[in-house]
């Protein structure tokens, strides 16, 4: 994986367990969300530095559909996905 990449794929990978923390979302919904929101912030501020004249057309694909799976599976095959 691109060390460009690895904060993107940081930010989508925290994304996925915010998301799968079903205890905290259950216990704390206010909290939950904030969370969601934040790591959602970093992921467009991860994002927005990535240069866009050398961004593959399928990853921007994704990203822009907030396609973040996708976007995540892509990156962690090396851009194969």
């Amino acid at each position: 994986m691109s060390t460009d990449l690895d904060p993107l794929a940081e930010a989508l990978r925290e994304r996925l367990a915010i998301i799968g923390d079903h205890a905290h979302r259950d216990r704390d919904t206010a909290s939950h969300l904030q969370r969601l929101m934040d790591v959602a912030a970093r992921i467009d501020a991860c994002v927005a530095e990535l240069p866009a004249d050398r961004l593959d057309p399928r990853l921007q694909h994704f990203l822009e559909g907030r396609s973040y799976d996708k976007a995540l599976a892509w990156i962690e095959a090396g851009g194969n996905a």
